[in-house]
C-alpha cells in the first residue's frame, strides 16, 4: 500500500505539473504538447530518476489515450466538414502516408545504414500526423482558416493513424522474421482492406448503437457521458478483437454520434473535452518517461537530419502528389505540407520495434523521439505565423458565442445561449427577435438588467436567452454575423467587391479570354463559383480563374453568395517555381503558354507577310 500511495502521489504531481504548465505555454505561445513531453523527460531516468521501462504497458496506455482523443475528434467533426474534406483527407491519409514512408525510407537507409525495408519501417512510424497536435492547434490555438482547409487537416489527422499503425505492425513482423521484400505481397493488401473495411463498418454500427442506447437508457445527464465513454471503448476493443482497425472504428463512431441528436450532448462534450486533455497529458508524460535522453547522442545528428528531410522534402512531396487532383491553391497545399506535426502516435508506434525484438529496436525509438521533438519545436511554434504569411487567416465573420445546455424539470431539453451583440449585426439594424427565443438578461457595461427594461440593444451587449435546441444557428446570423470587412482585410478578400449576380462572361472579357468553358459563359458569377466548388460555397472559399481569384466575402441567411471579392495578386510563389500547383493550374499554365506561343507565331507570320 505504501508503494501504491507513492506511485499515485508521483503520478498526480506530474499530471498537475503538466496542467499548470499549460498556463505558461498559453502565455508564451509554446507548443503545449511539447511541454508535456519535456515534463516526462525531466522526470525520467535521466532527470529526477523515475525509471519506467515497461514498453507493453506504455503502448497499452497510449492506445487507450489515443482512442479517447480520436473519438472526441470525431465527435467534434460535423458531417458537413467530413463531406467537404473526405476525398482530399483520405487521399492524404492513405496515399500520402504511404508516399511519405517510401520517400523517407531512402534517406533513413542512407543516414542510418538501414536496409530499405528497415528504412520503410521507420518511415511508417513517423509518416502520420498527430491528431492531438493538429486538433489542439487548429481548435484551441486560435488559427482561423478556410473551412475546407481546416476540415481536411482535421479529418486527415483522424484517419491517417490507422494506415500508419497497419504499416508499422506489418513491417515489424516482416523485418523481425527476416522475410525481406517478399513479405510485401498481395496478402498484405488483403489484410489492409479487411482492417479498414471492418473499422468503417463497425464504426458506423457502433456510432448508431451509442446514439440509440444513450437516447433510450440515459435517464440522468451525469450517466450519459459514462455510457458514451464505455460504448466507445466497446467499439474500439470489439473491432480490434475481430481483426479490424479499432482506431478507425472509434473515430467513425465519434463522427456518427456527434452528428446525430443525442441526449445531453453538451454534457457529453464537456466530459469529452476534459478526458481528451487528460489523455493527452498522460500519453505524453508516459512516453516522455519511457525515453532515455542519454542515448540520444549517438544518433542525434542523423535523426535531426531525417527530421528536416521529413519536414522539408518527404511530407511536401507526398502532400503535393496526393492533392494534385483537388482544387487547392499553392498557398493552401504549402500549408498542408507544413502542418505535418509528429507527436505521440509516432513515439507510440516506435515502441513496436522494441516489443517485436526487431534488430536495433531502440534506435527506431530514439530516432522517432528526436524527430517528434524537432517537429513540435519547428512546426508547432510556427503554424500560425506560416498561415499568416501565406494569407490563409480569414477575417472573423461571427461575434462571440457561448452555449450552455441546462437541466430543466422532466425531460425538457433547452439551451441557455449568450451572445455578445456584434457590430453591424442584423439585430442592430432593426431585425426582430423571433417569438420562439426568450431573452431573459442583458449585461451592459458590467451591469445586469432584465431584457424588458434594457431598451434597444447596443453593440457589445451580452444577451442571455432560452431556446429549443436546433434553432441557435438562426440566432447566430441575427446577433453575431455580418461583421464588416475591415480595411486591413482587403489583403484576404481582394482589391474590390463585385455583385454575384453579374454575368461571368464579363470576367472572361476583362481578364481572359479563355478563363471559362463554353458552359460557364452563360452563368452568373455566383453560379460559376458554385459550379467550380461542386455546388457548395462557404465563407472565404476561393476559385482561381487564370490570373485572378474570386473570393466569397459573405453569405446571406439562406447560405446564398451575397458578395464576391476579386484578388488581382499573383498566386505563384515569389520564386516562380511550379511547386504545389494542382492539375487545374497546370492545365491553365499549359493553355496560357500555348496561347502566347500562338500569338507570337501569328505576329511573326504577319511581320513576314508585311516584309514580303
Amino acid at each position: 500500500m505504501e508503494a501504491f500511495y507513492i506511485i499515485l502521489l508521483v503520478s498526480t504531481v506530474l499530471v498537475l505539473a503538466a496542467a499548470f504548465s499549460s498556463l505558461i505555454a498559453f502565455r508564451f505561445g509554446a507548443p503545449l504538447l511539447l511541454v508535456f513531453l519535456m515534463i516526462g523527460l525531466a522526470a525520467g531516468s535521466d532527470g529526477l530518476g523515475i525509471r519506467f521501462d515497461n514498453n507493453p504497458l506504455a503502448y497499452m496506455i497510449g492506445s487507450l489515450a489515443l482512442a479517447i482523443i480520436l473519438f472526441d475528434s470525431g465527435f467534434g467533426t460535423s458531417v458537413h466538414s467530413f463531406k467537404i474534406a473526405a476525398l482530399p483527407a483520405l487521399a492524404l491519409a492513405s496515399a500520402g502516408v504511404l508516399m511519405t514512408a517510401i520517400i523517407f525510407a531512402f534517406a533513413a537507409s542512407l543516414l542510418l545504414g538501414f536496409t530499405w525495408l528497415e528504412g520503410l519501417l521507420l518511415g511508417s512510424i513517423v509518416a502520420s500526423t498527430d491528431a492531438a497536435a493538429v486538433f489542439f492547434l487548429l481548435r484551441i490555438g486560435g488559427i482561423h482558416i478556410r473551412d475546407k482547409v481546416r476540415s481536411t487537416l482535421e479529418v486527415e489527422s483522424g484517419t491517417n493513424d490507422p494506415m500508419a499503425i497497419f504499416l508499422t505492425l506489418s513491417l515489424v513482423q516482416i523485418v523481425s522474421l527476416g522475410h525481406g521484400a517478399s513479405g510485401l505481397n498481395i496478402e498484405l493488401l488483403a489484410e489492409f482492406v479487411q482492417e479498414m473495411g471492418l473499422g468503417l463498418i463497425f464504426g458506423l454500427a457502433g456510432g448508431a448503437m451509442i446514439v440509440a442506447i444513450v437516447n433510450r437508457f440515459a435517464a440522468d445527464r451525469g450517466l450519459a457521458p459514462i455510457f458514451v465513454l464505455g460504448l466507445a471503448f466497446l467499439v474500439f476493443s470489439f473491432t480490434g478483437t475481430l481483426g479490424g482497425s479499432g482506431f478507425l472504428a472509434v473515430y467513425v463512431a465519434g463522427i456518427y454520434a456527434g452528428s446525430r441528436k443525442i441526449f445531453a450532448k453538451e454534457a457529453i462534450r464537456r466530459l469529452q473535452d476534459g478526458l481528451t486533455w487528460l489523455a493527452q497529458i498522460i500519453m505524453f508524460l508516459v512516453l516522455g518517461l519511457l525515453a532515455t535522453p542519454s542515448q540520444f547522442g549517438d544518433i542525434a545528428l542523423p535523426a535531426i537530419a531525417l527530421a528536416l528531410f521529413l519536414i522539408f522534402v518527404a511530407r511536401p512531396i507526398a502532400v503535393w502528389l496526393s492533392l494534385l487532383p483537388f482544387d487547392f491553391t499553392q498557398q493552401e497545399i504549402g500549408f498542408f505540407a507544413w502542418v505535418g506535426l509528429r507527436g505521440a502516435v509516432s513515439i507510440l508506434l516506435a515502441i513496436l520495434p522494441v516489443m517485436g525484438e526487431v534488430p536495433h529496436g531502440q534506435v527506431y525509438f530514439n530516432t522517432a523521439f528526436i524527430i517528434v521533438l524537432v517537429s513540435l519545436l519547428l512546426q508547432g511554434w510556427t503554424i500560425k505565423p506560416v498561415a499568416q504569411k501565406l494569407g490563409l487567416i480569414i477575417p472573423p465573420r461571427m461575434g462571440e458565442v457561448d452555449k450552455l445546455e441546462l437541466d430543466l424539470p422532466g425531460r425538457a431539453n433547452h439551451e441557455l445561449i449568450t451572445y455578445r451583440v456584434a457590430k453591424d449585426s442584423a439585430v442592430l439594424r432593426g431585425e426582430r427577435i423571433p417569438r420562439w427565443a426568450t431573452p431573459s438578461l442583458v449585461i451592459r457595461d458590467g451591469r445586469s438588467m432584465r431584457y424588458q427594461y434594457a431598451g434597444r440593444l447596443k453593440e457589445n451587449d451580452q444577451l442571455y436567452m432560452f431556446i429549443a435546441p436546433g434553432y441557435s444557428r438562426l440566432l447566430d446570423r441575427l446577433f453575431a454575423s455580418h461583421l464588416p470587412v475591415e480595411e486591413d482585410d482587403a489583403d484576404f478578400f481582394g482589391a474590390f467587391a463585385i455583385s454575384p449576380a453579374r454575368p461571368a462572361k464579363e470576367l472572361d472579357a476583362a481578364y481572359g479570354p479563355g478563363l471559362l468553358t463554353a458552359a460557364e459563359q452563360g452563368m452568373t458569377v455566383s453560379e460559376l463559383i458554385l459550379h467550380r466548388l461542386s455546388g457548395h460555397a462557404e465563407y472565404a472559399d476561393r476559385v482561381r480563374l487564370g490570373s485572378i481569384i474570386l473570393i466569397v466575402r459573405d453569405l446571406d441567411e439562406q447560405n446564398h453568395i451575397s458578395s464576391v471579392g476579386i484578388s488581382l495578386e499573383p498566386v505563384e510563389p515569389a520564386t516562380g517555381l511550379p511547386i504545389f500547383i494542382n492539375m487545374r493550374e497546370i492545365a491553365h499554365r499549359i493553355r496560357d503558354r500555348l496561347r502566347r506561343y500562338r500569338a507570337r507565331a501569328k505576329e511573326a507570320r504577319e511581320k513576314t507577310a508585311a516584309e514580303e
